[in-house]
């Protein structure tokens, strides 16, 4: 009984992996935009410089291009100062760093511009004075960020071990990146237990691919890249592929 039990789930589980790998290279074959072609174009939720005099911080994070969609996102930070006519972007790119050597990519741009098609999301909005004080950890963050010269995809470092390097080191941003964010949970080769992103807790990881993180808000689960979690104070759960399903956290 047990044992037909078992065979049923192997069964079932094969089918479901079988039905979602056919999906995935479907719309990856079918649906596929040539990165060149794809929309780049503002998602319309940052305030224009013009209508903002006041120091701005905007964290986003979007689904990255093609296939890898499906399992996670990229995030990056955009800072306006007070009275500046434009955005400053902060963000870690996997082909910069294949030809210069550095991924860490600093320019002036358009702040909510969706990642090659990708809607963003807007996960933390500062202004003011408190936005002005985050600027200055911001930047220093960036300065000290260790693993400006590597980059890969999974387990990390890349582009969200960046920015979440930059959120433990800002206590403004004190805010979460999404489960789907890989790449977050790399807090060092030798490193093994950090504060949390919302500065509420504590990490343990081991190269990013094994750890937990206890909050007063929650807790996650990462195994292989894999997050699960339970979100109490913004009552979510959160999943691999998924993401957070339920309350957004708290900005």
């Amino acid at each position: 009984m047990l044992k037909n039990l078992v065979v049923k789930k192997s069964f079932w589980s094969g089918v479901v992996l079988t039905l979602a790998f056919v999906f995935v290279a479907y719309d990856a074959v079918f649906n596929y935009v040539d990165w060149r072609n794809a929309d780049r174009n503002s998602a319309r939720l940052a305030p224009a410089p013009k209508e903002e005099s006041d120091a701005v911080v905007q964290l986003y994070a979007a689904r990255t291009y093609n296939w890898r969609k499906y399992f996670a996102v990229h995030s990056w930070i955009a800072v306006k100062e007070k009275n500046a006519d434009s955005y400053t972007i902060y963000q870690v790119l996997g082909f910069k760093k294949w030809r210069t050597g550095n991924a860490i990519d600093i320019q002036k741009g358009i702040p909510d511009r969706k990642w090659f098609g990708a809607m963003p999301e807007l996960l933390k909005d500062i202004r003011g004075e408190e936005a002005e004080k985050a600027i200055v950890n911001i930047n220093n963050a960036v300065r000290s960020y260790p693993y400006g010269h590597l980059y890969t995809a999974f387990p990390g470092p890349n582009s969200n071990t960046f920015i979440s390097y930059i959120i433990r080191r800002t206590p403004e941003l004190a805010t979460e990146l999404p489960p789907t964010a890989i790449g977050k949970d790399f807090i060092g080769f030798t490193n093994f237990v950090e504060p949390a992103e919302n500065g509420q807790g504590y990490q343990f990881s081991v190269l990013g691919i094994l750890g937990a993180t206890v909050t007063k808000s929650g807790f996650e689960v990462n195994l292989l890249g894999l997050v699960f979690g339970i979100d109490v104070l913004n009552p979510a759960i959160k999943l691999p592929f998924l993401g957070r399903l339920g309350m957004n956290y708290a900005q």
